[in-house]
């Protein structure tokens, strides 16, 4: 058998994505943990089990109450987790509609995307991504020896279905990654309509290279039904990743692997309840075979608890989501008004800005953290000139544009 180290060698990506946790930055940049704003890794600021999660409100301070109780009324907390997280899964199953039977849950989504991989690729097989999407896909396909197939979205972001359907036919991917929420599904850049509350794509890469106009254009809408349905009519398997589903107020698609044995769909705690935990959707003619290949305690005892104490409190995450909201509004107006900074409007926890007026996007990065606000840049892939902004606390968008205002 052929390593796959061999396939691995020279591929430069790192899975850390350069994003350091708070005691390395407080090492760093010689400041106490609770002195950093860490906007940098997409986290909900208000966290899971710290006492940041008490909101003015009744239920934030239910959540706090929940969760600790849970955790210090647990029982056998010295025996492994259930391997199969039964209880995760059937509080999943009353939350979203679909039967435990097709669910299963992982230490984060990013978990689930290496499990299917591993699954379902040889060394040398091939997979489908539509950048600008999450770097994590490619990622994991290099380590498991395969070949990525790069589809670039149209100068307006939607799908370039007629693309993904010739790539298909002649180079036989077995699978292929998409993200909802994404880019516009517009057909042209007139006809895109911008709101403050509309807005990007899922995670991390960011823009490509496109012309002003068209990245002015740029927004955020699920995939529709009929582009979603023209993709699963082809020979491939189909992985919708829908981590910022909870953002954009649409329906999730966890009910179509029912009705499609090419489709998984994936979701995760860690946007809304900053928990480790992801979970997906599949096919029970192929969840048999990830049973099979996942590891036996990959949800902690504590994870699965806190996620379902989350699960039987969906007001909190709400309150969580609509928080968030606000707050995302509120940051996006006086980012508007920095002269280096072109902010797009968001469908998701983080506003992406192009940097402009000649300015350096890992030089702005560097020039925050010193002043202990630490953001994500882009300076190398695309989108290069970009940088991050996730949103964080009311006193988090104070302190940025505080900070921001030193530097212009």
């Amino acid at each position: 058998m052929v390593c796959r180290l061999m396939y691995w060698n020279g591929y430069k990506c790192r899975a850390s994505l350069g994003v350091s946790g708070i005691h390395v930055l407080s090492t760093r940049l010689g400041r106490k943990p609770e002195d950093i704003i860490k906007l940098d890794a997409n986290e909900n600021p208000y966290g899971h089990l710290q006492r940041q999660i008490i909101f003015p409100f009744l239920f934030g301070t239910l959540f706090f109450i929940l969760v600790f109780g849970a955790l210090g009324t647990m029982k056998f907390r010295n025996i492994y987790p259930d391997p199969e997280s039964r209880r995760l899964r059937a509080a999943l199953a009353d939350d979203s509609g679909l039967e435990s039977d097709y669910i299963l849950a992982g230490c984060g989504a990013d978990e689930l995307i290496d499990l299917i991989m591993r699954c379902v690729l040889d060394p040398g097989d091939k997979i489908v991504d539509c950048p600008p999407t999450f770097t994590m896909y490619e990622f994991d396909a290099n380590v498991n020896g395969a070949a990525v197939l790069k589809v670039p979205r149209n100068s307006d972001f939607s799908l370039n279905v007629e693309h993904i359907a010739k790539v298909v036919e002649e180079e036989k991917p077995k699978c292929i990654f998409l993200t909802s929420p994404k880019q516009s599904r517009r057909e042209s850049v007139t006809q895109v309509h911008i709101s403050p509350n509309e807005g990007l794509f899922r995670q991390s890469t960011g823009l490509l290279s496109l012309p002003n106009q068209a990245l002015k254009a740029y927004a955020v809408h699920i995939i529709s039904d009929d582009i979603l349905l023209r993709i699963l009519q082809l020979p491939i398997l189909v992985i919708l990743d829908e981590a910022y589903i909870e953002f954009s107020g649409a329906e999730s698609r966890m009910k179509w692997v029912k009705q499609h044995d090419n489709l998984i769909v994936l979701r995760t705690f860690s946007k809304i309840a900053e928990l480790r935990v992801g979970y997906g959707a599949f096919p029970l003619s192929m969840i048999e075979y990830l049973w099979r290949a996942k590891q036996p305690y990959n949800v902690s005892v504590a994870a699965e608890v806190a996620a379902c104490a989350a699960l039987q409190n969906p007001l909190y995450l709400e309150n969580v989501k609509d928080a968030l909201v606000r707050e995302r509004e509120r940051l996006f107006k006086p980012l508007k008004e920095v002269p280096f900074l072109n902010p797009f409007p968001s469908y998701s926890n983080f506003i992406l800005c192009e940097i402009t007026l000649g300015r350096d996007a890992k030089k702005l990065k560097e020039d925050l953290a010193k002043m202990g606000v630490m953001i994500r840049h882009y300076d190398k892939k695309e989108p290069k000139g970009y940088v991050r902004v996730p949103v964080g606390k009311p006193e988090h968008t104070d302190a940025l544009m505080k900070c921001l205002s030193t530097i212009q």
